[in-house]
Parts: C-alpha cells; sequence; structure tokens
C-alpha cells in the first residue's frame, strides 16, 4: 500500500473563514478547483493528499454579540453548500458516516459540517437543532472565548467548567448525534463534558499537552478518560501546539498585541496583526517530526484506536515545514510508515477511527431520540439567571 492510497479525513479546515476574509466568499474571483497560492486547500491539492472526507469549519469570531455569531455560522454553513454545489464532480455533502463511506467509493470527497465555538447557536437549543438539521456534525463548546455557559482554555475561568445550560447543550448534542467537540475548552471543561456526555467526544485540532505544554493542548488524563468513552484526539499541525519554542513565540507575540490594544481572543485582528509582528521576529518553524511526536503520543497514551488527524488548514499563519498545505497528508503517513505503522494502524488514524466514532455517536442519538424529547431548556431556568451576558454585551435568550 502506497501513502497516497490511504484515504484521510481531516477533523478541520479554515477555508471557509479564510474565503470570507480574502473574498467575500466569492467563488468567481478565486477558483478552488484550480491550485492557489494564497489559500493552503484547493481541489487539486486534496486530491494529491488522499483526502477522502473534511469537516469543514463554520466558524464565527467568538467575540461577536450572539445574534450576529449565528448569523455568520449560518453564512459560513451557506458557503459550503455553494462550495459543494459548484463542485458536485468532487465534493458531495455528508451527514452520516455511511454517506462518507458512500462518498469514498464514489471518489467524491466527503463534506462534513463543524461549527467552531459555541457562540454559533446563541444560547439557543433550538438553533442547535436547526443547525443540525443543516448538516452540523460537531460543535466546538467553546473558541478563545468563554461562552456564557462553557470555559475556554483561553479565557478566564467563570464556570468551573459548564454551567448547569452547558451540560445541557451536552445532553442535546448527544441526542441529536452532534459530536461534542473539545478543542479550545478549558480543562474544566473537557473534564466536565467528558462527565456529562453519553456518546463519545472529539478533539477535531488538538495536540498533546505532555508533548509541548500549552493549554490548547490535551493532558494525558483527559486523553485516557476521552478514550474509555471511545473518543478521538485529532492532531493539528499547528506550530504554536507542536513545540515550546514556537509556543514561547506565541505568549511572546500575545504580549506585544496587548500593547498595541489588540486581545489575541479576538483572533481575526490578532492573526492580521501577527503578519507585521511575525516579519520582525520570526516564528520557530516545526517540522513532521514534530507533528509525529505528538501523534505517537497520543497513541501511546489513549491506543491506537483513538487518534486521528485535524490538520487546521487555512486557521493558522504557518504550518510545519514539509506538511505546508493539504496536499501533504502522505509525507505524514510515510514518516509513520518508516517507524514501523502497520497499514492497518494507519487506517485507523487517516480515516477508521472518524468514521467509527461518528457512526457511534449517531447510534447514541437512536437510542437517545426514542427516549427524550427535544430540550426546551434555557439558560434563565438552568443557570437562574435573567440573562446570559458575555464578552462585549452579548446577551443570551432566556
Amino acid at each position: 500500500m502506497t501513502r497516497t492510497s490511504v484515504p484521510v479525513i481531516d477533523g478541520h479546515n479554515d477555508l471557509a473563514w479564510e474565503l470570507r476574509r480574502q473574498v467575500g466568499y466569492d467563488l468567481d474571483r478565486i477558483d478552488v478547483g484550480r491550485r492557489q497560492t494564497s489559500t493552503a486547500t484547493d481541489l487539486p491539492r486534496l486530491r494529491e493528499g488522499g483526502v477522502a472526507g473534511q469537516f469543514w469549519s463554520v466558524y464565527a469570531p467568538s467575540n461577536l454579540p450572539g445574534d450576529l455569531a449565528v448569523t455568520q455560522t449560518l453564512e459560513q454553513v451557506d458557503f459550503i453548500y455553494r462550495l459543494v454545489g459548484r463542485y458536485a464532480g468532487d465534493l458531495t455533502l455528508a451527514r452520516t458516516a455511511d454517506d462518507v463511506e458512500a462518498a469514498m467509493t464514489s471518489g467524491r470527497i466527503a463534506s462534513l459540517l463543524g461549527a467552531e465555538g459555541g457562540q454559533s447557536i446563541g444560547c439557543s437549543l433550538g438553533a442547535l437543532r436547526v443547525l443540525h438539521g443543516l448538516g452540523l456534525r460537531y460543535l466546538t463548546l467553546t473558541h478563545n472565548d468563554n461562552t456564557p455557559w462553557a470555559d475556554s482554555a483561553t479565557d478566564t475561568a467563570v464556570h468551573g467548567g459548564l454551567s448547569r445550560f452547558g451540560v445541557e447543550v451536552v445532553r442535546e448534542m448527544n441526542r441529536l448525534g452532534v459530536l461534542v467537540d473539545l478543542s479550545h475548552v478549558s480543562v474544566d471543561t473537557m473534564r466536565a463534558a467528558l462527565v456529562a456526555s453519553e456518546a463519545p467526544v472529539i478533539f477535531s485540532h488538538s495536540c498533546a499537552q505532555a508533548v509541548t505544554d500549552v493549554v490548547r493542548n490535551v493532558p494525558d488524563d483527559v486523553l485516557l478518560s476521552m478514550a474509555a468513552g471511545g473518543g478521538v484526539c485529532m492532531v493539528a499541525f499547528v506550530p504554536e501546539f507542536l513545540t515550546e519554542e514556537a509556543a514561547a513565540w506565541r505568549a511572546e507575540a500575545v504580549a506585544h498585541a496587548a500593547g498595541d490594544g489588540i486581545s489575541a481572543s479576538d483572533f481575526p485582528r490578532f492573526m492580521a496583526w501577527s503578519v507585521g509582528y511575525a516579519r520582525a521576529h520570526p516564528k520557530p518553524l516545526a517540522t513532521v517530526d514534530d507533528v509525529v511526536r505528538h501523534v505517537e503520543h497520543v497513541r501511546d497514551v489513549a491506543g491506537i484506536e483513538h487518534v486521528g488527524l485535524g490538520g487546521d488548514y487555512d486557521g493558522t499563519d504557518t504550518m510545519p515545514v514539509g506538511l505546508e498545505d493539504v496536499s501533504a497528508y502522505p509525507r505524514l503517513l510515510d514518516a509513520l510508515d518508516e517507524r514501523g505503522w502497520s497499514d492497518d494502524d494507519l487506517a485507523k488514524l487517516a480515516h477508521r477511527n472518524a468514521i467509527r466514532v461518528l457512526r457511534d455517536a449517531e447510534s447514541v442519538a437512536r437510542d437517545l431520540s426514542a427516549l427524550r424529547a427535544p430540550s426546551l431548556a434555557t439558560i434563565g431556568e438552568l443557570d437562574g439567571i435573567p440573562a446570559a451576558v458575555g464578552k462585549d454585551n452579548t446577551v443570551c435568550p432566556v
């Protein structure tokens, strides 16, 4: 088996937001059916990389007022629908594990939706259900800011993990079959969600904290709990998560940005600001070997059934040397092959674990939906407050 013949299902790609930023979603201005120079993702390189399935991130900044975050998430969903429609010979929308396998058989790339941050539902379980109906198959509980019901890894904790409404969000996600994604959340939120969830959870784009000690990475005890529940940690290719040197660079950049009045939690502004900072202060490089260290650590702690890939292409400013764009997955698989990984284990890492966790979540949802009706709970009822006020005076409905 050649590495290019191993299909990859990747957990996180930010092309939708990047094309909003570059061209306002106008696919007449950037034809991703052709090789591009301003993005890390296009169809020719997805094909070269052996990508058979992609969770497309439908992201809205976490410091937006709730209603605007919901609107921007819907715009992201609309873009993915238009992307799939324009390139229907190469892409197909997937809602189930069976859909993914059918796409792989047909030779088209399965396109799944994942919302990056609980701000995307605006504290509304009804909004969660609508997004599920549109095809949402994971929700990251936070992005860089807390939501009014969950703590982020990169914000000041206020909930001790999940509020009572946050637990109800997890329960409703389980009932629907929306995977609980614990990338970006605080360790307390990880642990609380693992207790609350009746279905396997995922990390769509995270690395191992024991290898690189940053708050965005996953501690070993959480990896063990995640695996015990049948989950998958999809390892990201973000240099700041992969090496201590790049992590230190990021910490220094955050401090300098704050001096310029820019918060790192305002991700779009911070990323734009960091372009100039990186010219004067080049970011330390990461390599394929750094990704290998994290992949093998997750495998060694959690087991081969519980590790996957979530590159985060087009969601960060630099990628490791050798993994610069979505064509590069075979280089990582080659490196693991050289270290003695079997064909079966490479297939589990690359796609089988992702399909299995999706199918397991579907099975749980079938059982739970037969036992309980859609939740009508509100954050006001469960958290005992008349309204939930978040970042920038975000007000959630009660």
